[in-house]
This record gives C-alpha cells, structure tokens and sequence, in this order.
C-alpha cells in the first residue's frame, strides 16, 4: 500500500521548469502578434500616401493635357521640388484674359507642388518629358515622391519604388518613397 502511494505522489502537478517553458512559448507567440499587429496598423496609412499620391499625379497629368501647349513650350517641365523638409509652396494665379500658356502651366505648377506639400509627408514633384523641348504627342514622366515617417523603417521603400536617380542619389537616409508615371500628351 506504501508503494502505491509513493508512486502517486511522484505523478501529481508540474514542475517549475515546466511551468516556465510554458511561458516562454507563450510570450514568443504574443510577441509575433504583436509584430503582426503593429504591420496591419501601418498598411492602412501607407496605402492612404500611395492613393493620395496617385490621385495628385492624376490631376496634374490632366490639367497638362488641358494646356497642350504650355507642355510643348517646356512650361510643365518642373525641377525637383522635394527636399526632405515640411516648407509649405506659395501659389501663382493666372487670371483671365491676361492668362496665357505659360503662366497656366507656371499656376498649375504651383498648384500641385503645394497639394504634393500639403498632402504627403515632404512632398514634392519632378516633371520631365522625353525631347527638348517637349513636341507633339511626346511622352513626359512624373514622379511624386514623399517621406514616410520613421516608424516604417522596416518596409524598405527601395523594393518597390522607382524614384529619379537625382532623389537615391541625394537623399539615402531616411530614403523617401516615389510613385513614377509615365504618360502621354
């Protein structure tokens, strides 16, 4: 009868170590959710920038099919505006009659550097076109670029992005995000 109940004694509850191995394995579950977590709250904003810089390309690409002319004269040729920082773009108006091409192109400009600015973290813009200057039917190239703030440092923006060779060049750390289209007049 002795042996019995030594033998049942042995069997009753866990060990400490056991209880700890436990844990451990736990806590390295609810840390990867957490990890999960902090991605799936952070895709919703980076895919709020990319619509939001698709939606300006959009518009400035039509507002230069609108001035056919100003693209051909080089007016929509526009240097690179991004520099990293949060400086606000000032307006240019244009008012009727007095308005012509260029100045059209000159406030369109101005007008999208300012919503890029406003719209996306250090927006900024680079218009170029194929020939120069830019003739009929030419092809002209776009890029929105933006900086996202540093939190997202693990999804590296140079998988996807085809930003100008004048932004990686200049600009490496933290590297910003482009979005390039290419389009036709």
């Amino acid at each position: 009868m002795n042996s019995l109940k030594r033998k049942h004694h042995h069997q009753t509850g866990t060990s400490l170590i056991e209880v700890l191995v436990a844990i451990l394995l736990l806590s390295f579950g609810m840390l990867s959710l957490g990890v999960m977590l902090s991605f799936a709250v952070q895709m919703p904003k980076l895919s709020g920038y990319r619509a939001t810089a698709t939606n300006i390309a959009a518009n400035h690409i039509e507002r230069i099919r609108a001035n056919p002319g100003g693209f051909r004269n080089d007016a929509y040729r526009l240097p690179l505006s991004y520099d990293g920082t949060s400086k606000e773009m000032e307006l240019s108006d244009c008012s009727y009659p007095a308005c012509t091409e260029a100045t059209l192109a000159t406030m369109d400009n101005a007008a999208a550097k300012r919503t890029v600015r406003i719209g996306l973290p250090s927006g900024g813009m680079l218009v170029t076109c194929d020939t120069s200057p830019c003739g009929n039917n030419s092809y002209g190239n776009l890029w929105v670029i933006w900086q996202e703030p540093s939190t997202r440092a693990a999804l590296d923006p140079t998988a996807s992005d085809n930003c100008p060779d004048q932004v990686t060049k200049a600009y490496t750390s933290p590297k910003p995000r482009c979005l390039y289209v290419r389009f036709r007049t």
